[in-house]
């Protein structure tokens, strides 16, 4: 902030010499008294093989990683250090690349309002809906889509609170092969920087929300649940000050009571979003790269000072709530998990 080639066998043929009998000579057997025996003829030497040698392979390509997906995003700012966690990275740099998604029959969407949508955004344009449009693309028309996201909604909705998860699989699983697509963290991130909790405390409720995650992903990962087997898909958590931590960068960012810095909480932040990686890796399941994809599209786009800047035409892909993502950050945010889904 992230044949050796078959080599030709050499087979060396020797031919045996000697003289074919004629009428006035002795028949096989003793030679006659006085004959003497031909001289012995020694065998040809056998010719030195040539050396051979082996053709190198082409020379594999490094494994992909985040630091250099996001080597441009580098600086002052310390960002997540995911390639710790020895993930596989798509060769996009849209997210992880842990599973090969096939056969899907279901689709279910977890989560909080940035899945859910919000107005004014239309509803065919929420990332939500345009997921949904790609996998039956992909998978088939008959592909069942659930949803059961939540505005508001925190980690501890998933088991706990809004029961997101009993919600959508009543029965505790699914008969249908199934991909479950979530965003969730941003309101538990909100939560503490109003609270301007301190980073001690910051970073224990991070571990704490990172651990609902884990519990939500180990309910679904349960192989009992889900007999044609499951698949999961999660993003990590954006931010709309692209690394300035200034949060009334957005103007309408008082009205959800956030105001001034708050530096103490970005530790807490970047500890939150390597959990997310953490998990991930330990689980199998994937995770988007949501916050350095948007990051230099937030209400600071415009500071060429910051690490995240991409130029004076940078887009801004979140709306006036601040939180929430504009048409064009819905578009983007379905496109990195498009390419996750199709493994590219």
């Amino acid at each position: 902030m992230r044949l050796a080639p078959a080599l030709a066998a050499l087979t060396i043929s020797f031919i045996a010499c000697g003289g074919a009998a004629t009428p006035d000579e002795a028949p096989h057997g003793d030679a006659p008294p006085g004959a003497t025996s031909p001289p012995e003829v020694a065998p040809a030497p056998s010719p030195t093989p040539a050396p051979t040698t082996e053709t190198p392979g082409p020379t594999p390509e490094p494994a992909l990683t985040a630091a250099t997906c996001f080597k441009t995003l580098t600086g002052t700012i310390p960002g997540p250090d995911y390639d710790k966690f020895k993930p596989t990275i798509a060769k996009s740099c849209a997210g992880t690349q842990h599973q090969k998604i096939s056969g899907v029959e279901k689709l279910v969407f977890l989560g909080d309002s940035v899945t859910t949508g919000t107005p004014p955004t239309l509803p065919n344009d929420f990332y939500r809906s345009r997921v949904g449009g790609e996998v039956r693309k992909r998978f088939g028309a008959g592909v069942e889509i659930a949803d059961c996201s939540a505005w508001g909604a925190r980690t501890d909705d998933y088991l706990e609170g809004k029961n997101q998860i009993a919600s959508c699989f009543p029965s505790g699983g699914d008969a249908k092969k199934t991909l479950v697509v979530m965003t969730m963290g941003g309101n538990d991130i909100a939560a503490w920087a109003k609270s301007k909790l301190s980073t001690a405390q910051a970073t224990a409720e991070a571990d704490i929300a990172a651990d609902r995650l884990r519990a939500a992903i180990d309910w679904l990962k349960e192989p009992a649940r889900f007999p044609k087997g499951v698949y999961v898909v999660f993003a990590n958590v954006y931010e709309y000050t692209d690394t300035s931590g200034d949060l009334l960068s957005c103007p309408a960012a008082a009205l959800s009571g956030l105001s001034g810095t708050w530096p103490e909480g970005a530790p807490a932040v970047v500890h939150f979003q390597e959990r997310f990686m953490e998990i991930a890796t330990q689980t199998k399941t994937d995770m988007i790269f949501l916050l350095e994809h948007f990051c230099g599209h937030g209400y600071k786009r415009g500071d060429a000072t910051l690490q995240c800047y991409r130029g004076p035409g940078a887009e801004l892909w979140f709306d006036a709530t601040c939180t929430h993502p504009n048409p064009k950050g819905h578009k983007e945010i379905a496109g990195l998990f498009t390419k996750i889904i199709d493994g590219l």
